[in-house]
């Protein structure tokens, strides 16, 4: 069921100027490692490469995303294009309706009425410029219509297990809290468009401008310049929602993952997100546990060309705790054996479980090294005799 929520309301701040003196006198600079202030009413930050959440304020709370909307959008597109049903060639045309209704309105990357632009940049406009006009062009472009699209950018949601997300547009335009998220269904969607998609993400996400048609624009992503090995994610901001942000940083391998909701103004979300960001690093150690690509198991499959498959983790996996502190875990695979063929390369068969004392049991992907396609009447011989005699696939 579709549940509006209230306007996010700005809080009043009264600042009290410093005496002369203590003007005067420059500040200690802050350590790193200490929490900083955070003001924002929803925060949230992960390591993606452990899973872990290392920082958590009313996580669940539905707020009003404004553009961190366009995060599924992209999200959607970047899901379509890996299965091969959409190309960044592809154009898309500015109906004469949507260019009536979205021309100039809000940030634009400025498409012109019946003007035909290619996924690619339309993309690139979306990420880097937040352009709302660009939003309804690639909504209408696929599936026909807005509303045909936002059931797409649900039917993701679901399916990433945020429960906390609805979206009743593509680019979070103001709808009287019909379009709502959560800080920590932000970061699950973040990391899946990062971890998913990582050629994708590197190529629209990161650029601290964009020009398209003679005009250039800067992105509002406020670590750019500041913060180094910044390369995401969005922005957002309306008066119903006020000023958000989801953001990636990702140094020496290791990637953090943050969102901050309804800040009042933008030099608050600004200078707490960078401060933020660099105590996510500097107040915790990340250990690798493994490598992308490593063989953890092999896991035996009935009805294939093969008996077996092995089970490989799809990125580095590491596990994360405070500073100075010696990790303690331990691992386990789970899957429903046997795993029934076809499967396909890449695919998700099996999850890494990682147990550490004081934290959430982290539950993570492994796929399959190969593909194992369906066997034929010989193969299911030898599987039939190997279940009689109990000469199963060995890991």
């Amino acid at each position: 069921m579709k549940r509006p929520i209230s306007n996010v309301v700005a809080a009043l701040i009264v600042l009290v100027a410093a005496p002369a003196q203590a003007r005067r006198t420059a500040a200690a600079p802050a350590d790193p490692a200490v929490l900083p202030e955070i003001t924002a009413p929803a925060a949230y930050m992960v390591d993606v490469n452990s899973g872990r959440v290392l920082f958590s304020r009313d996580a669940h709370r539905r707020f009003v995303p404004a553009s961190l909307t366009k995060i599924m959008t992209s999200y959607v597109a970047f899901e379509l294009i890996a299965a091969g049903k959409l190309s960044l060639n592809q154009t898309f045309t500015m109906r004469p309706e949507t260019f009536r209704q979205w021309h100039r309105v809000g940030s634009t990357m400025f498409l012109g009425n019946q003007s035909r632009t290619t996924v690619a940049d339309l993309l690139e406009g979306i990420v880097t410029v937040s352009a709302n006009d660009a939003c309804v062009v690639i909504a209408e472009g696929i599936a026909g219509s807005v509303p045909a699209f936002t059931e797409m950018m649900n039917g993701e949601a679901r399916k990433l297990g945020l429960h906390d997300t609805h979206f009743h547009t593509p680019n979070g335009w103001m709808d009287q809290g019909q379009t709502y998220v959560s800080a920590a269904d932000l970061a699950t969607l973040a990391s899946a468009l990062i971890t998913r998609h990582p050629d994708l993400y590197h190529r629209f996400y990161g650029h601290e401008r964009a020009e398209f048609n003679g005009i250039a624009q800067n992105n509002h992503n406020p670590l750019y310049g500041h913060t180094p090995g910044a390369d995401g994610v969005k922005t957002g901001f309306t008066g119903e929602a006020g000023y958000g942000f989801v953001g990636s940083v990702e140094r020496g391998g290791r990637r953090i993952v943050f969102v901050l909701g309804g800040y009042p103004r933008p030099r608050e979300r600004a200078d707490q997100s960078r401060r933020f960001a660099e105590w996510g690093f500097a107040a915790w150690d990340s250990h690798p546990l493994v490598a992308a690509g490593a063989r953890l198991a092999a896991a035996p499959v009935q009805g294939g060309t093969a008996r077996a498959v092995d089970l490989i983790a799809p990125r580095g996996y590491a596990i994360t705790v405070p500073r100075g502190e010696h990790p303690r875990y331990t691992l386990a695979i789970r899957y429903k054996s046997p795993l029934t063929a076809p499967i396909a390369k890449d695919v998700e068969v099996a999850t890494l479980i990682v147990r550490a004392p004081g934290q959430p049991i982290e539950r993570l992907p492994l796929v399959a090294a190969s593909a194992i396609g369906a066997g034929g009447v010989l193969d299911r011989l030898r599987d039939g005799f190997a279940a009689i005699t109990g000469a199963g696939a060995k890991p």
